[in-house]
Parts: structure tokens; sequence; C-alpha cells
């Protein structure tokens, strides 16, 4: 299990990453043990909170079981599923029209209740959004932060478990398409982080009816580009 060491930003999100791409790409198969926690934090470089909110993650996302005393198992990945979810728009269309549901007002409800320390998040995701404008990998891994953070400042654990399992979906429906749509233009880069910035923005503010409101221009921007593309 081939790692790589994490710097202290965006260290959870990160940990996801690596263990959900080692996953969907084969190298960890249905059936195979996880090292420990213990094991898993020394060879990342974090805590074992850390670690054991990626792992949480991982499970919401049903990636793996995480076992009584935390033994974790890697769960098969429905490969028939994701064949079919990418041939399916309805399937597609009902995912799409699922996240804006609960996106729009996880964005209301983060402006209600962000902390501090949710905005000094944001601001991180945001500048490494910034530096990464027009790099494809970057642009999907930063994406998703800025989305799971909204999630996580709702301090409501149900919503971020329900994100993760969307986006989880999401991702392997239309992985290839939102790469190709969403970051390899740097224009289209270039207006995706201005949508994210205004979002954050309002939630900075407090501004709950704004932040839903950048939050429904953000989404519909996306989904046009992404049916657009799958119409072809």
């Amino acid at each position: 299990m081939d790692v790589s060491k994490l710097s202290k930003r965006n260290q959870y999100e990160h940990i996801t990453e690596q263990i959900k791409r080692l996953i969907v790409d084969g190298e960890l198969k249905a059936g195979d043990k996880l090292p420990s926690t213990k094991e898993l934090s020394e060879r990342f470089g974090v805590g074992r909170s850390t670690m054991r909110e990626a792992l949480s993650a991982l499970k919401a996302m049903g990636l793996i079981d995480i076992r009584q005393g935390g033994a974790s198992t890697v769960l098969a990945v429905p490969t028939t599923g994701i064949e079919s979810l990418l041939v399916n728009k309805q399937t597609i269309m009902d995912l799409l029209e699922a996240r804006q549901s609960f996106e729009i007002s996880n964005a209301g409800l983060a402006a209600r209740k962000r902390t501090e320390e949710d905005l000094a998040a944001f601001r991180a995701i945001l500048t490494d959004m910034r530096d990464g404008l027009g790099d494809e990998a970057a642009g999907e891994r930063t994406d998703l932060a800025f989305h799971r953070q909204l999630a996580k400042a709702t301090h409501n654990s149900v919503l971020l478990t329900l994100f993760e399992a969307v986006s989880s979906q999401m991702e392997l429906a239309i992985r290839e398409t939102r790469r190709a749509e969403l970051y390899a233009s740097r224009s289209v880069s270039d207006r995706l982080y201005r949508e994210h910035m205004a979002i954050f923005e309002a939630v900075e503010r407090g501004d709950a009816a704004g932040a839903e409101a950048r939050m429904r221009d953000h989404l519909e921007h996306v989904e046009s580009m992404l049916m657009r593309h799958l119409r072809r």
C-alpha cells in the first residue's frame, strides 16, 4: 500500500482521496484488510483522530467496512453499477437533482453555523484552487474539498454522510466527464473558481440566502456543462 505523507493542510481530504484512488484503481481489492489505524497514522504522518475521520468518510462512501475493534476491510466496487450509471442519463440526472437539493441547503446552513476554523479551512482550499487553475488533478481535488468543507461547516453529521455518499456515486459515474468538461480548460476553471469564491464570501458574511443563491447558480452551471457532454 504505497501512500505519501501529507503537509498540514487538508490532511483528512487527502487521505480519503489517496485510499479511495487505490480502491477504485484496483490496487486495493475487495476483501483486503487495511493496516491498523495506528500504522496508517504513521504511514501518512498524521494523528489517529485525523486517520479515523478519513476512514469514516471512506465507510460513508461504501468503500470500506469498519468492524468492531477498528479493523477495516475493502468492499467491492460495483463495476456493473458504475457502467450502468455511465449510460443511464436518468440516473445521472437523479444524482444531480439530489445534489442540488441538499448542497443548496448546506450552503445556507453553513452560512448560519460556520466557525472561524471553518472559514480558515475554506480560505486554504480556495488558495489551493487558485494555485492549481488549469490543472485537472488539482481542480478535481480542490472542488471536492470545497464542497466537503461546506458539508462539514453545517456541523450536521447526517448531512456530511449524505454528501460523502452522493458525491462518491457522482464521481464514479461521471469521473471522466467531469475532468474533460470542468478542469481541462483554464477559462472554465477560472469561472468555477469565481463561483466557489462567491459562495464562500456569502458564507463568510453569514448571508444564508446569498449562499444558497450562489450555490444554485454554480450547480446549474456545472449541470449544463455535464449534460452537454453527455448528449454528444
